[in-house]
């Protein structure tokens, strides 16, 4: 199924095979299985069938850097695309949580060097969130999925570059 805004694709051999995880927030489900059908058709429709990505739910936002961080500790991942839904109430937790959640997906992606995708949609409505879940405003699910296949491209590019060399990745 096509994502509103977003072009089909046909599989090229560097993407084909590459193994990516998605985790997705239970949290706001309603939201997120939309994220997560975004992101699954664009994986889809880049060439990356099942037998090349695994989905992992867990609990909130804020658990998602911990799953992600536990999925590339374990390796075998050429990218993580990152799903959830923060929407705003009426206490200081959104900023918590979101504050949390982008710093640890961030933080995640430069510790192992993999491309990590943020699709966390933080809002200030249900409405917000749904629109951007497949709504009027497109599916950052797919979007997220898209930069972290875009991310993945770039690095084999690099890898293959004449004069290229692998340096140390930096220890935390």
């Amino acid at each position: 199924m096509q994502r509103t805004g977003h072009k089909r694709r046909r599989k090229t051999p560097k993407e084909a095979h590459a193994r990516i995880a998605v985790v997705v927030s239970q949290f706001n489900e309603d939201v997120t299985s939309r994220l997560l059908q975004g992101a699954t058709d664009c994986l889809q429709d880049h060439g990356i069938g099942e037998k090349y990505r695994h989905v992992v739910r867990c609990p909130g936002a804020f658990e998602i850097p911990q799953a992600a961080r536990a999925l590339l500790a374990r390796g075998g991942w050429d990218g993580v695309v990152c799903l959830g839904a923060v929407i705003r109430g009426e206490t200081p937790h959104f900023d918590y949580v979101s504050t949390a959640a982008a710093l640890g997906i961030q933080t995640t992606a430069l510790a192992f060097g993999v491309p990590v995708g943020f699709g966390v949609l933080t809002t200030d409505t249900l409405q917000q969130a749904l629109e951007r879940a497949g709504g009027k405003h497109g599916n950052k699910g797919w979007e997220a999925a898209e930069a972290v296949i875009s991310m993945i491209r770039m690095q084999r590019d690099l890898e293959r570059a004449p004069g290229t060399r692998r340096s140390r990745r930096p220890q935390q």
